[in-house]
């Protein structure tokens, strides 16, 4: 089906006429010449397209960074785009909305949903995210620029801030969308190793501020999850990598767990491990902006199994309390009974119920899949101690797009 899907459908480059300010610029920076333009829009050739990006970046209104999945035997025509006052919308189109996404992906982002019965609605004042740009026969070129080890020489988790850098190619991505990684080299099959998907752990506007780069939180794999020795083909190859090697990127992938902009909206981040990451990537987005104002509270549960193994603890703690409310979980803390964040959950539960009655409030949870039982079984704690019905209140949160589970 995969395959089928795949040379059946394509996605096509288009231009929004809405804001599009004819300055000519995407048109005289295609190197394949595939914009033309009349007296009403720009637009672009699909037979000539060759998706090569090199016209995003200079267009000054983002009107050329549009994009459709059509059927290859009937793409939009040039007289069809002529003819547009805006853009039709996706939901218009006869379309496979998984063609552009490698199986694996799908796959690891059903497992990864599961838990909620699959993705969400994105909140309604999410930014629009991009997704599939880069695939595995044409992946993006990008170079690492940083990579330091974010947990103590001592800790039992090697996790590494791996930061990526695009240079002039076009890789926009949000907080809560993710990008896979393709290790070189075969598996023991001789065959290709599959996409890694990683969370994106920094803001829109990249790790350093206007600059086209983001970063990776990764975990050295050294065993599988019944304790038993294994190397992990795409953490090993990411945290080994260093200063200047070139890494090949496909995605960007994820139109659900992203978070919300409107001003006054809340967010509670319950996370463990690597799961930090989307959070980090908001927390940062919001610490940028705090001189605006525009954000409601911030709270977070965070667990490691001690202080030295928890990602950004250092930044963590140089966040003002009245910027974000944390709660860290620590379960092999020595000289410290054993706490999950779960725990930390019931005992903030007054806290907890409020923000699950608020509206403005979004919960994002991301770590393990054993972590998902716990926490939800708090929060049914919790709606029971302080009024409220978890099974009653969960659809609720889902169809307001409250809710996101990503765990893995």
């Amino acid at each position: 089906m995969a395959a089928s899907a795949s040379a059946e459908y394509a996605v096509q480059h288009l231009i929004d006429p809405e804001i599009c300010i004819r300055c000519n610029t995407c048109e005289a920076t295609c190197p394949v010449k595939a914009i033309t333009h009349d007296s009403r829009n720009y637009v672009v050739d699909f037979k000539v397209c060759n998706l090569c990006n090199a016209c995003i970046a200079p267009c000054p209104t983002g009107a050329i960074d549009h994009w459709r999945q059509v059927a290859k035997a009937t793409p939009f025509t040039l007289q069809d785009q002529l003819s547009w006052d805006s853009l039709p919308a996706q939901s218009e189109l006869v379309v496979a909305t998984n063609a552009e996404v490698p199986s694996e992906v799908r796959e690891l982002t059903e497992i990864a949903t599961a838990g909620q019965g699959g993705a969400v609605a994105p909140p309604w004042s999410a930014s629009h995210p991009y997704v599939n740009l880069y695939s595995i026969a044409r992946p993006a070129i990008a170079t690492v620029t940083g990579n330091f080890r974010l947990t103590g020489e001592r800790a039992s988790a090697d996790i590494r801030h791996v930061v990526l850098d695009f240079g002039n190619t076009a890789f926009p991505v949000l907080e809560g969308q993710s990008i896979g990684v393709l290790a070189p080299g075969l598996d023991a099959r001789g065959k290709p190793h599959h996409v890694r998907l990683y969370s994106v752990a920094s803001p829109r506007d990249g790790e350093r501020p206007r600059y086209n780069n983001v970063v990776l939180t990764i975990k050295r794999v050294t065993q599988d999850h019944e304790g038993r020795p294994v190397t992990g083909v795409g953490s090993n190859y990411m945290c080994d990598l260093k200063i200047g090697d070139s890494v090949q990127v496909v995605g960007p992938y994820g139109t659900s767990y992203l978070m919300p902009n409107h001003p006054g909206s809340s967010i509670m981040m319950i996370c463990t491990g690597t799961g930090s990451a989307p959070m980090r990537a908001m927390t940062e987005r919001r610490r940028r902006r705090m001189a605006l104002r525009e954000g409601g509270e911030l709270m977070l549960f965070f667990g490691a199994r001690r202080q030295e193994e928890l990602p950004y603890f250092g930044t963590l703690m140089k966040l003002p309390p009245d910027f974000i409310d944390i709660n860290l979980a620590y379960s092999r803390q020595t000289d410290q009974p054993k706490t999950y964040v779960q725990d930390l959950i019931r005992a903030r539960g007054k806290d907890v119920a409020r923000l699950l009655r608020d509206d403005a409030c979004y919960i994002y949870l991301c770590g393990l899949k054993g972590m998902e039982t716990g926490v939800v079984e708090a929060f049914r704690d919790v709606c029971r101690d302080h009024g409220l019905h978890w099974d009653a209140l969960k659809p609720e949160l889902h169809a307001k797009s409250r809710l996101h589970i990503e765990t893995y």
